[in-house]
């Protein structure tokens, strides 16, 4: 058959929607996708670069608003701010408030229709506001007109109540807004008793709020939020550690409720720790055990060691494998990055983060197409994965093991002299093992078009190539664009190739302008995402 995947002709025509040219141009939709999911519209995406984002990177954006296709643009903001796809969601709030101040009212009315869908957090919200106001910054004329004011009244109004009486009192303010600021300039009105309560107690404080509702006949709701927020002001106002701890404990109060003085009692934090998200556990633990909150042998670190083994909790913070590897590496180095915080690892919590590590293979859902995996490492095992703990050869593993586990079509081969050979990385392995077989090869130039010429030597059809390094150099023997070519015209897959320079900081093959080639420079989750969403097309 010569078309591979169901609708290949359609997904296409969605991306390319220009008109004509060749499925593989790099449309402005194309470049939009890449924009939402790493924030630049070019074929790189470098690991843990938080950058600002600003209007040069957003070039697609534009044309395609002033094309008219603003609705288009709101569609695929709502695409990548589901659970996962981009990498990080502050392309997608800079986007939503470009659209929501275009000329073109329909795309406004849309922009602000998805605002609750795209912001569904208080600090989502400040951030829209934040990008709104700076794309303002030279005009004579305010952001908050009729159609702000009514999206953020709404985006208030159509909350659950007690979710927002607990969002409200965490996250306070960012980026130099507050919930006073957007409830005053928004001018909001109340829906109901609750909301209007939570708004007051926003706007004036407690004093008043006391004032005004002791006397009251209050409706059940009312009553639950009074409650709640005097928890919360009561452990504002507490000196008293067993109380505070009781509080913690009864109402999953979290530490942004609580005051500076509170976080210097080690009883507190394992009071915090019961309840905190799984993910957070783990980017403290280092800290936790420095300051002797998690002492060896302890209830409390035997708690915590159950709950990172723990398949349901694991499920329930849909931890990912390559996420585990960061923390449990960077928690067997006994020191953080920048502060001066060290620690002696505990061997039970690493040997929890080891065996979590296997479990969490459970959160990766498969994407169901045909991958061939190519590592070539060179010898020197002291190459280090930039901005991380891990080894450039353990995380070769991990990668290689991620998909040998989780997708059923998956070829591993490693470079040795000049040419590719089968790799046994099964599933079955452990990382250790994994690691051992990798690098027992000697590695040679990394030859991005030798993947392709295997598949073709050896009769395979494939979806995506991937191609690991830690070697600076590549070489090769012909054009990776043209060999990809080649390959989807004889064997009709809409093949991909990702080529990931694990240690690099930036040496890639020159812009392509074929959608269906990505450079990685350097390694993180954000990086499993973007390879995702190329296997899918979504980008």
């Amino acid at each position: 058959p010569v078309l591979s995947s169901p609708g290949y002709f359609d997904h296409n025509h969605t991306l390319n929607s220009t008109g004509g040219g060749c499925p593989w141009e790099v449309s402005d939709k194309a470049r939009l996708c890449r924009f939402l999911c790493y924030g630049s519209e070019g074929d790189i995406y470098t690991a843990r670069e938080e950058g600002h984002v600003s209007m040069e990177n957003a070039g697609a954006l534009l044309s395609l608003l002033q094309e008219g296709r603003g609705a288009e643009v709101v569609e695929e903001i709502k695409k990548f701010c589901q659970d996962g796809r981009a990498v990080g969601l502050g392309p997608s709030f800079f986007a939503l408030a470009l659209c929501s101040q275009h000329s073109e009212v329909k795309t406004r009315q849309a922009a602000f229709k998805a605002l609750k869908e795209v912001c569904r957090d208080p600090a989502h919200l400040f951030s829209f506001i934040q990008n709104k106001k700076e794309l303002k910054e030279g005009m004579k004329c305010g952001i908050w007109g009729r159609a702000l004011r009514k999206a953020v009244s709404d985006w208030y109004n159509e909350q659950d109540a007690m979710s927002l009486a607990a969002a409200v009192t965490k996250c306070k303010q960012r980026e130099g807004w507050s919930h006073q600021d957007l409830l005053r300039l928004s001018h909001t009105k109340p829906a109901n008793e609750a909301i209007a309560l939570i708004s007051k107690y926003v706007t004036k404080g407690w004093k008043e709020v006391q004032v005004a509702y002791s006397d009251k006949e209050n409706s059940e709701e009312v009553v639950k939020v009074l409650s709640y927020l005097e928890v919360v002001e009561k452990v504002k106002h507490s000196c008293d550690e067993t109380e505070v701890i009781t509080l913690i404990e009864e109402h999953k109060l979290e530490r942004e409720q609580l005051l500076t003085d509170h976080l210097k009692s080690k009883q507190v934090w394992r009071a915090l720790l019961k309840e905190m998200p799984l993910q957070s556990v783990l980017r403290i633990l280092g800290k936790m055990t420095s300051n002797k909150i998690l002492e060896p042998g302890s209830p409390e670190t035997q708690a915590v060691c159950d709950r990172i083994q723990s398949e349901a909790a694991l499920k329930k913070a849909k931890i990912h494998p390559f996420s585990l590897l960061l923390s449990s590496e960077n928690y067997k180095r006994g020191q953080g990055y920048q502060g001066k915080t060290k620690w002696e690892a505990d061997s039970s919590i690493l040997k929890a983060m080891d065996s979590a590590f296997y479990k969490s293979f459970m959160n990766v859902e498969p994407v169901g197409k045909r991958f061939v995996v190519a590592v070539d490492l060179s010898t020197s095992l002291s190459s280090i994965v930039p901005g991380t703990s891990v080894s450039t050869a353990v995380a070769a593993a991990a990668i290689t093991m991620i998909f040998a586990r989780t997708e059923a079509d998956t070829h591993v081969l490693a470079y040795s002299e000049g040419a590719l050979v089968p790799c046994s990385v099964s599933a079955d392995m452990t990382l250790a093992q994994a690691t051992v077989e990798l690098v027992k090869i000697p590695g040679g130039n990394t030859d991005c078009t030798l993947p392709i010429t295997w598949a073709a030597e050896n009769g395979k059809v494939v979806d995506v190539f991937i191609i690991l390094t830690n070697n600076p150099l590549w070489a090769f023997t012909a054009s990776p664009v043209e060999s990809l070519k080649n390959h989807r015209q004889k064997t009709g897959a809409n093949s991909k190739l990702v080529m990931c320079g694990l240690t690099s900081i930036g040496h890639t093959i020159a812009d392509t302008e074929d959608r269906g080639l990505l450079n990685i420079c350097g390694f993180d989750l954000g990086a499993m995402s973007v390879i995702r969403n190329l296997a899918q097309d979504l980008i």
